[in-house]
């Protein structure tokens, strides 16, 4: 356990940090699967709305640094490969 008050202060702002991140990451992991299953069920409307939905979570997500800008756009490029597959 850190002594020093400064140290002490990084490791309550990383847990709040590292929380708002796990959210973050749950809720695109959310709005993927409801894709996913809008895609499996042939519902091809709400499926090009939740990409668009997905796509925006992706790219704020990478400009917060929660995820890195790469992974971002390949998820995006593979959910609208998975959509004009399926359609």
């Amino acid at each position: 356990m850190a002594n020093i008050k400064s140290a002490k202060k990084r490791i309550l702002v990383i847990n709040k940090k590292t929380e708002v991140n796990k959210s973050r990451k749950s809720e695109i992991k959310t709005y993927i699967k409801k894709f996913e299953a809008a895609v499996e069920e042939g519902n091809y409307e709400k499926a090009e709305e939740l990409l668009r939905i997905c796509e925006k979570k992706l790219y704020q997500a990478a400009a917060r640094n929660t995820i890195h800008k790469n992974t971002a756009a390949r998820k995006v490029s593979r959910l609208a490969h998975k959509l004009n597959k399926a359609a």
